[in-house]
């Protein structure tokens, strides 16, 4: 249990004092991360075959996936430092590193398809991550700075919506421009169908586009203390050496609540790593048994493709099922708290999971991933609703890098060593490895019940 100290006290009574944001001034603040999650959709349904597309083999998969971890236990923590020192009279603390993010993610957006080799589409990766890391994270601070603690859930409740929109659209893109608009499935000289092609391409319109209508149309709380960063940098002192030492001494006093939710979130993400890894492969090989290295129109290539796209597909239900359970969280909220709300919602999302290896009809796949999009939903807020009113006001900022350790380590973790448990031990099955993502899922959920707390009271009891 945490002391009450006067610093807990005077966070507990900014959260209170702010204002309340009625429901447009919320949506304005989330709605780019529509953007965001678009292009980071159309990533995470479709690296991995583009991947398998260029000549990887699937005990390669985790090690070219290194590129998301690894930017985001970089990136976000530095962001977050500087976001927490910036401040400008039109553009505020974090919106101008979402507009320079976003005009860098779609630019890799337009670079990324046109991959012709392995190497140079995992190359890309690592700027597209990097890029996306800057507009992302100063996101989740932005709805903590502008919202008082209960009217959180409710904004991470948006955030989580907008997402479930964005990659529900975006699951369904390639196949949509394939059938309606008659883009060609064929692959191009460097392996990549055209029909993705042209999805990343609106996949970097959508990104800047929704990013710079936030930046638009949102406004930030000003510094009350004029002094403010003075106060920061006297701290650890100012230009690398103090980011550093302030990151540091940040991880080793991190709240209470941080560290109990850290251990729930390395169980959560490994399980959803794995079901990208391998979801969208299993379905185009194990179900409708394609090849991704058969020749243009030939049967066994058609059948790979049509399975990318059903898994995409399903993919979609699943963000679909996240954008309408979204809407229901704060009821669900007010009825059981956030904690139980989150535990319910990772127990039924590792089932979801779990029961892809006993699916025989295709369809039912559909009921899997919409299980999956329960749990997403709740994924994308309830943690950050439940972490942010623990947080000191002036540091929300980096405390929120730091707590995306606690997504990258384990994904870092999966990408270096997952590869030689599915050549050695898994037989290189994808669908085993999409059902062990499950029951991390499941495991995550038991512990949120036995160690969360889930209000600020609760921890100066």
């Amino acid at each position: 249990m945490e002391p009450t100290t006067p610093l807990t006290l005077a966070t507990e009574t900014a959260i209170e004092a702010k204002p309340k944001a009625h429901f447009w001034q919320i949506w304005n603040m989330c709605f780019g991360f529509f953007g965001i999650q678009f292009g980071w959709s159309l990533q995470m349904n479709n690296m991995s075959v583009i991947y398998e597309y260029l000549g990887a083999k699937p005990e390669q998969i985790p090690g070219l996936w290194l590129a998301a971890p690894m930017t985001g236990l970089i990136v976000q923590p530095i962001i977050g430092y500087l976001s927490d020192r910036t401040w400008h009279p039109r553009w505020g603390r974090r919106r101008p590193y979402f507009l320079v993010g976003a005009i860098l993610s779609s630019l890799a957006l337009f670079v990324m398809p046109n991959s012709p080799t392995v190497w140079i589409a995992a190359g890309t990766l690592w700027i597209l991550d990097s890029c996306i890391n800057i507009s992302m994270e100063p996101f989740r601070a932005f709805v903590a700075d502008n919202l008082s603690d209960k009217q959180r859930a409710f904004g991470y409740a948006m955030q989580s919506m907008f997402i479930g929109a964005a990659a529900c659209i975006a699951g369904f893109l390639p196949g949509v421009l394939a059938d309606y608009l008659n883009i060609s499935r064929d692959k191009v000289a460097g392996g990549i169908p055209q029909n993705i092609m042209w999805s990343f391409y609106i996949g970097g319109i959508m990104f800047l586009g929704a990013v710079l209508y936030t930046v638009l149309r949102s406004r930030e709380y000003p510094p009350v203390d004029p002094d403010w960063k003075k106060k920061l940098n006297a701290q650890h002192g100012t230009g690398f050496s103090g980011a550093v030492k302030e990151i540091t001494h940040s991880i080793a006093n991190m709240p209470m609540q941080m560290k109990r939710l850290a251990i729930v979130q390395f169980l959560t993400w490994p399980g959803l790593f794995l079901m990208w890894f391998y979801y969208s492969p299993a379905v185009a090989q194990d179900f409708f048994k394609g090849d991704p290295l058969a020749p243009n129109q030939s049967p066994l290539n058609i059948l790979y493709t049509k399975g990318v796209e059903h898994a995409g597909a399903t993919s979609a239900v699943l963000n679909l099922v996240t954008f309408l359970f979204a809407f229901s969280l704060p009821f669900w909220v007010g009825k059981f708290g956030r904690k139980m709300t989150h535990t319910f919602c990772l127990l039924l999302g590792g089932l979801g999971l779990i029961s892809v290896g006993f699916v025989t009809d295709t369809s039912m796949l559909y009921l899997s991933m919409s299980m999956v999009g329960v749990a997403w939903a709740s994924i994308l807020s309830m943690p950050y609703s439940m972490l942010a009113g623990h947080l000191p006001e002036n540091k929300i900022g980096i405390y929120m890098g730091i707590f995306n350790f606690f997504i990258v380590l384990p994904e870092i973790i999966a990408s270096l060593f997952f590869g030689k448990i599915m050549e050695n031990f898994l037989g290189n099955d994808r669908l085993l490895a999409v059902q062990i993502g499950g029951w991390l899922l499941v495991l995550a959920g038991f512990v949120c019940a036995l160690i969360v707390k889930d209000k600020i009271k609760e921890d100066l009891l």
